[in-house]
This record gives structure tokens, C-alpha cells and sequence, in this order.
């Protein structure tokens, strides 16, 4: 998860993270937005629909409250709205991280983004968080997106840390060192 120093983005961003925070919702956002910000990035035809704006603004908000409608809070049904009506929509995701990054910051927690083939079930989440935390030295908040690119195992992103234990990468180890390359 990489968070932009981009004024506008993190500008967004503080907007999102005070509505939020003074709705008593920053938990809830934050965690819809980060989802939803995902499936952004995912489905490309999503992305795709939202940004153009050659189809009409209330077309375009009537998707995400096709999406949300009902299923998330009405807050992050109107960050998300308020970014695609602002003509942010293709930065959604790094105001998102942005978002995540900020809520962290105020539990002083740090962020891992994990990716992984299937969802991580609470257990599973509560024991790699701890697992990261010990490693280093602080409390971590993990986010897992569920990525089917990736084969067996997990990759963390940590800041500008990744830990990549998907067996397609030792995969690629053992055949770089079977190959002395």
C-alpha cells in the first residue's frame, strides 16, 4: 500500500478521515473505503465506468449506490461519491491508502497490506498482525486483499517493505539457485 505526498490526495484524504472521525464511523470507512478501494483497482470495467466522464455524473453516482446501497455506510457511500462527482476517481485508491494510512496514524498503528489467494479468516489476521508487530517493534492494523493472482501464500506490503512468501517466488528461488543464476 503505497500513500502519496500528493497535496490534493492527502487533502481528500483528511476530509474523509475527519467526517468520519466525528461520525464515530472512522473504523467502518476506513475499512469500506480500503475494500472498495481494491475492487477498484481489480475490475477494470468499475474503474472504468466511474472515471469516464463521458458518462453523465448521476450515472455515475447511481453506481456506487448500486454498490453500497444498503451494505455500507452512508459516509463512505458519500466519500466515495464526493471523489467521483470532485473528478478524482482514478486516484480513489491512493486516497484510500491515504485514509488507511491516517486512521492508523491516530491509533498509532502501523499498516500491512496483505495479499493472499483466499480471505484470511480473524484468527489467521490476529496471528500474522502480532507476528508483524513483533518483527517490528510496533502495533500493525492488517488489511488483506484477496488477489487469486497470487499462488499459495501471502505477500506483505509494509511501508516500502515487502515480504513476498507466495510459493511462486520459491519457486523462482530454488530455480535461480538449481541454475547457479
Amino acid at each position: 500500500m503505497m500513500v502519496s505526498g500528493d497535496s490534493t490526495i492527502e487533502g481528500y484524504a483528511q476530509a474523509v478521515f475527519s467526517v468520519a472521525q466525528a461520525e464515530e464511523a472512522l473504523d467502518r470507512v476506513e475499512d469500506e473505503l480500503f475494500r472498495f478501494a481494491r475492487a477498484f483497482e481489480a475490475n477494470a470495467d468499475l474503474g472504468r465506468r466511474l472515471g469516464d466522464e463521458a458518462i453523465d455524473l448521476p450515472t455515475r453516482l447511481a453506481i456506487v449506490r448500486d454498490l453500497l446501497g444498503g451494505r455500507a455506510h452512508p459516509q463512505t457511500i458519500s466519500a466515495i461519491s464526493y471523489i467521483v462527482q470532485s473528478g478524482r476517481t482514478r486516484q480513489l485508491p491512493e486516497i484510500a491508502d491515504a485514509v488507511v494510512s491516517k486512521a492508523a496514524s491516530a491509533r498509532n498503528r502501523d499498516v500491512a497490506e496483505v495479499r493472499s489467494a483466499v480471505p484470511l479468516d480473524e484468527e489467521q489476521t490476529r496471528r500474522l498482525a502480532t507476528a508483524l508487530g513483533q518483527s517490528s517493534g510496533r502495533q500493525i492494523d492488517v488489511k488483506v486483499v484477496v488477489d487469486p493472482d497470487v499462488v499459495g501464500g501471502l505477500i506483505v506490503r509494509m511501508g516500502d517493505t515487502v515480504i513476498d512468501g507466495t510459493v511462486a517466488r520459491r519457486l523462482q528461488e530454488m530455480r535461480t539457485a538449481l541454475t547457479g543464476g
